[in-house]
């Protein structure tokens, strides 16, 4: 899928405020070294969220997307415990089963690989 296709998928499907939580988590994950996605799905991640990042979610408030805009404008190094403390809380909110169900309708939908 491209950019724009991604981004329209993820309006239409991830408006939802606990997928938005959900995606907003993963980039949380992506940005503390700790995601196991492989390079493919650690660059689509950061296409999701950036078309949902406006919506509101459910868990996880302004900071967490504050945070997020630092480290990728450059701050990462100076940030590593914050955002480390950001992904521990956002991962204890969400329950297992429903990040896993979030990341298996993304495989399913074809967004995510296999």
């Amino acid at each position: 899928m491209s950019a724009y296709s991604l981004a329209a998928w993820a309006l239409e499907h991830l408006a939802a405020p606990v997928d938005v939580d959900c995606t907003t988590t993963v980039m949380l994950k992506i940005l503390d070294g700790k995601c196991k996605m492989g390079p493919y799905d650690k660059d689509v991640i950061p296409l999701l969220y950036d078309a949902t990042r406006h919506l509101p979610g459910k868990l996880l408030d302004d900071a967490a997307h504050a945070l997020i805009e630092r480290a990728r404008a450059g701050e990462r190094e100076s940030l590593v415990s914050e955002i480390y403390e950001h992904r521990v809380l956002a991962e204890t909110a969400i329950s297992r089963p429903v990040m896993k169900a979030y990341k298996a309708r993304l495989r399913a939908a074809g967004v995510l690989s296999g």
